[in-house]
């Protein structure tokens, strides 16, 4: 087949990143809209407000678990297909919390509808198939990115207000099944709206590869999860977790001598792969393990403790808003900031020091509404970029029929690396590990402490991970190097 011109490839490119737009800004909706309404959530379901970290943690373990069979369903029999699958399995989680009439029933939802986690990663990988014969294959996919990106972060806003505004004048279950209409809504658009193309790979599905690595995080997501309930000196916690190191050494080693494994481990170790997966994981603990503290500590009265924000839920959300904004034009920018920097890597680097930056700010300004203002705006900055050149980045240093799992994987280090944090900063920040704000003991501030000085760590050791990234890893020529 003759390729097509670049303005063709274009053209038709941006007609798939406007169908894709809606798929992200359902992700967006997903992921703001309960945010606003937790306490009136725990109310519905009679339970405490520090029992709906229960369901931040069984969504991370799913999504965790399910990333690495979806991106290689993804390179095996289509992008498109695996991402109806997981929309139909989203849809189905979030009409499942709209009639959920306890804590259990809930959580069981509320994991299943996780799966909307490998979006992102697929919609990435079909724009950088449909863009092979462009020649700017990997600047369009890092613009379709940015476009992607920026649209789920407005949706987050959209989805934050929506719920505010109608949690008091409607139903809770009418309200929960708000987003599951939008979820099945976006089914269709994906139907009819995104073509269907075969998979590049071709092979099986590494089943025992993918039971090992199931077991590994599963074990290692209880032993967190014993820290997070008995605290940091629980005998068996840290016994689990080194159970889990030994599983995934197990799997480690089977996936190195399979000839098709679940995950790539030998392209994840490559020397254009690593910085971007470890990049990835870094990233996770603030982005994803360090907003419950930013919005306890927001709402924590100075009054009674001494120190925080003493902010309303009303102003939290405002808070939220702003930091989402800047989430997204630090998203839309992306190619500006790229171009400016002289190339990927450096951009890359750049929005890691902007993060790491933003969670330094909060260790000496901690007391104003407009410190955090500023604190979380550069924090937000670097973040939305991030969010939008890791998965294209890992696709670019991939091989062609790998780049399913090599975007997936991704966000599967993200999410571990966002569950690990949620459970040490739960323990920094409670004795007991408990996050349950009925607790008798309150938060010390040098919790908090240590989980801006850990989150702005991360950040800059994901910067120097890059600096070891190969310079032209990411760049618009072939990765040979990155296939072996």
């Amino acid at each position: 087949m003759q390729a097509p011109p670049t303005h063709t490839a274009a053209k038709g490119l941006a007609t798939i990143v406007g169908f894709l737009v809606l798929v992200e800004v359902a992700s967006g909706v997903l992921q703001g809209y309960y945010t606003p309404i937790y306490p009136q959530i725990a109310e519905h379901l009679a339970i405490s407000e520090g029992d709906i970290n229960w369901f931040e943690a069984a969504q991370l373990i799913v999504s965790a678990l399910c990333i690495p069979l979806l991106a290689r369903l993804g390179d095996l029999v289509g992008h498109k297909r695996v991402l109806l699958i997981s929309t139909a399995v989203t849809a189905l989680g979030s009409w499942w919390l709209a009639f959920a009439p306890t804590f259990t029933t809930f959580l069981v939802g509320w994991a299943i509808q996780g799966a909307y986690v490998v979006w992102l990663p697929l919609e990435i990988a079909i724009i950088h198939r449909r863009t092979r014969s462009s020649g700017r294959q990997e600047l369009l996919t890092r613009r379709g990115a940015a476009v992607l990106v920026g649209s789920l972060e407005l949706a987050v806003i959209i989805g934050a207000v929506s719920s505010g505004l109608l949690v008091e004048t409607m139903d809770m279950n009418l309200l929960l099944a708000l987003p599951a209409v939008v979820v099945t809504a976006v089914f269709f658009v994906i139907l009819f709206g995104i073509e269907q193309v075969p998979g590049d790979d071709t092979g099986g599905v590494d089943w025992t590869g993918l039971a090992l690595v199931t077991a590994a995080l599963g074990v290692l997501m209880g032993g967190l999860v014993w820290l997070r309930l008995d605290g940091a000196g629980s005998l068996l916690g840290w016994s689990t977790i080194a159970v889990s190191v030994a599983v995934f050494t197990a799997f480690w080693r089977f996936e190195l001598a399979h000839p098709e494994p679940i995950v790539d481990v030998r392209l994840l170790s490559s020397p254009a792969q690593w910085p971007v997966q470890l990049t990835a994981f870094l990233f996770g603990i603030p982005v994803l393990g360090g907003q419950i503290p930013l919005s306890t500590y927001a709402q924590a009265d100075p009054a009674e403790r001494g120190y925080g924000l003493g902010a309303d839920p009303a102003f939290i959300s405002t808070l939220i808003g702003l930091y989402v904004v800047t989430l997204a034009i630090g998203a839309f920018t992306l190619p500006l900031t790229t171009r400016l920097l002289g190339g990927v890597r450096r951009a890359l680097v750049v929005a890691c020091c902007l993060v790491g930056l933003g969670y330094l700010l909060w260790l000496p300004f901690n007391s104003e509404t407009w410190q955090a203002l500023v604190n979380m705006g550069i924090a937000g900055l670097g973040s939305g970029a991030l969010v939008a050149a890791l998965p294209a980045a890992a696709a670019a240093a991939a091989p062609p029929e790998r780049t399913g799992i090599a975007t997936g994987m991704t966000n599967g280090t993200k999410t571990v690396g966002g569950a690990i944090a949620s459970a040490i900063f739960a323990i920094a920040l409670t004795a007991t590990g408990s996050l349950d704000a009925t607790s008798e003991q309150v938060a010390p501030f040098n919790g908090y402490l240590t989980v801006w000085a850990v989150c702005s760590g991360a950040a800059f050791l994901a910067a120097l991970a890059l600096l070891a990234a190969p310079r032209h890893a990411f760049s618009d020529r072939p990765t040979t190097s990155a296939m072996h």
